[in-house]
């Protein structure tokens, strides 16, 4: 009885410390990665994703996938209903989605690409970043090469969603969902290193139901 009483107050000390102990200080974020970070919002079914408009250079070398948070119906149609829509934020450090945050941004959405032409919807809205699903930063760069790779989000049992790893210029970005994955591939060769589309299509025409989110070659040009 004694030994017990012991351990019992034993446990009760030690869980005592635990909780009155300072929870783990992050580095301090690095102002570099302070600016207006566009994205580009994706959307299967309810789920509505946002995705970084990844380039070369600080601040915006980064691919990078955030499950939003949405309770704005209309917002929700706009972006399934819509084959591009984006938001430009105003300026914040990215470095807090690469920590994978929970944060609330104000931002501007765009029906179209915000820097070319968009047409501008929504002013200040509070877009709500809630799940970091993917971060790739690209500080391991491959040469420009007629092989490609993809790396795989799975969420909601059978979804996955395939994120194309930018190369050296010239590369493309490209995002696409599977509902099944029957064998998909992740590693395949194309006919150039900045395929067509269709191309790119017919490499995941037996992986399932598919449903191409996003594709773009012009920002990965050689300058």
């Amino acid at each position: 009885m004694r030994a017990l009483f012991v351990y019992l107050l034993i446990t009760l000390v030690s869980f005592n410390s635990f909780s009155e102990s300072a929870p783990e200080e992050l580095p301090p974020l690095d102002p570099a990665y302070v600016g207006e970070h566009g994205m580009v919002l994706l959307n299967k079914s309810s789920a509505v994703f946002a995705y970084h408009l990844p380039g070369y250079q600080k601040p915006h070398d980064v691919q990078l996938l955030y499950r939003l948070e949405v309770k704005n119906v209309a917002f929700l149609h706009l972006v399934r209903d819509n084959e591009m829509v984006t938001i430009k934020p105003k300026p914040f450090n990215l470095q807090r989605l690469m920590r994978g945050e929970k944060v609330a941004i104000e931002a501007d959405v765009f029906l179209g690409h915000f820097e070319r032409d968009g047409m501008l919807v929504y002013e200040n809205m509070t877009i709500n970043f809630a799940e970091q699903l993917y971060l790739r930063k690209l500080d391991d760069v491959q040469p420009s090469s007629n092989q490609q790779e993809y790396d795989v989000v799975s969420y909601r049992n059978t979804n996955k969603i395939y994120i194309h790893r930018i190369q050296q210029p010239p590369s493309y970005d490209h995002v696409i969902h599977i509902d099944v994955n029957a064998g998909c591939l992740t590693k395949f060769n194309t006919s150039s290193p900045v395929p067509k589309r269709s191309e790119l299509q017919y490499k995941f025409f037996n992986c399932g139901t598919m449903k191409p989110l996003y594709y773009e070659t012009q920002d990965f040009e050689i300058k």
